[in-house]
């Protein structure tokens, strides 16, 4: 066998400009937004809950529905810490995307690239690839095709 075909991962990288920084905050923003209602929505679902729960039980209500009750409520408070979790990882990203400078490059994420590698070539060379983009258009491929 004189060659080999394998997988890469390619790291994708962006150079910071006003329309890459105004997206990646309108993005976040979104997500923020998405998480705020989210939030809503669990406290109205956990509220309606106990509500109906009240009503169905006899007044006043035995040990078994006051545990049924405290059950939703820790459930509902356990969604919540995640749900606020997520928001503060989100309101993080937010905020460093902010500081960022013009013209500086971020990593965003990666791809999967294929290569072919023969016998004498540089393994590690041929691993350290990556693409820098401008406002979504390649600017740039780094690294040993």
């Amino acid at each position: 066998m004189s060659a080999l075909n394998l997988k890469r991962q390619v790291t994708i990288k962006v150079v910071v400009t006003p329309r890459w920084k105004d997206e990646t905050q309108q993005f976040l923003q979104t997500q923020i937004n998405q998480l705020d209602s989210r939030l809503q929505q669990l406290d109205v679902q956990v509220q309606r809950v106990i509500t109906e729960i009240r009503k169905q039980s006899i007044q006043p209500p035995g040990p078994e529905v006051t545990q049924q009750i405290n059950d939703i409520q820790a459930q509902g408070n356990n969604e919540r810490s995640k749900i606020l979790e997520q928001k503060n990882q989100v309101l993080q990203q937010l905020s460093q995307v902010q500081v960022l400078e013009m013209g500086q490059e971020v990593a965003q994420g990666q791809v999967d690239s294929y290569f072919t590698i023969t016998k004498g070539e540089n393994l590690i060379e041929k691993m350290q690839v990556e693409i820098l983009l401008r406002d979504g258009i390649v600017e740039e491929i780094r690294g040993v095709l």
